[in-house]
């Protein structure tokens, strides 16, 4: 006991550490949450995920996200800016900016409130295909980040369906007093099961096999695409093969790779993948005209 008594009149008098003494609970307690030890006392691995992670909240720049989020790393890293040299990994280890949707904060705030207390939402929404917004109304089940945008994973009411909204599309966003109970399958995970392309998922499961060639060969043995996807090394190149229901992304996914990608099953991808080649050729031909 003694020793432990030493210890906290040393970190009272080295540190500035706001030790109190909880008498009914009888033990001690920091009176300031947000103290913490100086850098001294934290290893250099930690110091240097906290500064990687500072680094990937870059990714969240254009949402209310990013300022609460980063605030609070700064509360953590103002106790070791006595280190020697705290910050070298700030250029040296980076992040690089991606393309990111801004989403209104009025509108976050409205999202985030529903998700906590189960309430249906309503609001204007203009989907791709859509010339104006029209108002909608969904139960809120996930937000969803994807490639620098947000995402609402939620029961639209008016097609008695499941859909993804895009924050950005969404405006006049405002709570009802209408509530749900959640479903016991509304987790998103659920529907894009095994693979992992992004957002959007489709109902139907299908069963894919593409031969990439090239740099994009490698760039494609490199990664973990889908649950219990396999590898066949060929001669010129290699074949993978997996299940996805997220037949949208696959599609652009072997178009985002040119002349090096070649789908072989399902009949849909090799037609759909067909019909967009021939359209750019169209195109590349029309605008070399001009």
């Amino acid at each position: 006991m003694s020793s432990i008594s030493r210890d906290i009149a040393f970190m009272k008098d080295m540190f500035d550490a706001p030790i109190a003494y909880d008498a009914l609970r009888r033990g001690y307690y920091y009176e300031k949450k947000t103290y913490r030890l100086p850098a001294s006392f934290v290893t250099e691995e930690k110091l240097l995920a906290l500064g990687m992670a500072k680094n990937l909240l870059s990714l969240y720049r254009d949402t209310p996200l990013y300022e609460t989020a980063r605030n609070a790393l700064e509360s953590l890293a103002i106790p070791m800016e006595d280190a020697q040299n705290p910050s070298w990994h700030e250029d040296r280890i980076v992040v690089p900016t991606v393309a990111s949707v801004p989403v209104p904060p009025e509108n976050w705030n409205t999202i985030t409130t529903a998700l906590r207390e189960n309430k249906v939402i309503s609001f204007l929404y203009r989907g791709g295909r859509d010339t104006s917004a029209r108002p909608r109304r969904a139960r809120p089940y996930q937000l969803l980040f994807d490639a620098g945008a947000w995402f609402l994973y939620a029961y639209a009411e008016d097609r008695r369906d499941v859909r993804v909204f895009s924050l950005a599309r969404m405006t006049s966003a405002t709570l009802t007093k209408d509530t749900f109970t959640l479903p016991q399958d509304f987790d998103y995970r659920l529907s894009a099961a095994g693979s992992f392309f992004g957002v959007f998922s489709g109902a139907k499961r299908h069963s894919f096999r593409v031969v990439f060639y090239d740099e994009s060969a490698l760039w494609v043995s490199e990664r973990t695409w889908a649950e219990g996807q396999k590898l066949k090394k060929l001669r010129d190149g290699i074949e993978i093969s997996f299940s996805s229901t997220q037949y949208g992304k696959v599609l652009e996914w072997v178009l985002s790779r040119g002349m090096e990608a070649l789908p072989l099953a399902p009949g849909d991808l090799v037609r759909d993948w067909q019909y967009h080649v021939r359209g750019m050729s169209n195109m590349a031909r029309k605008r070399g005209k001009r």
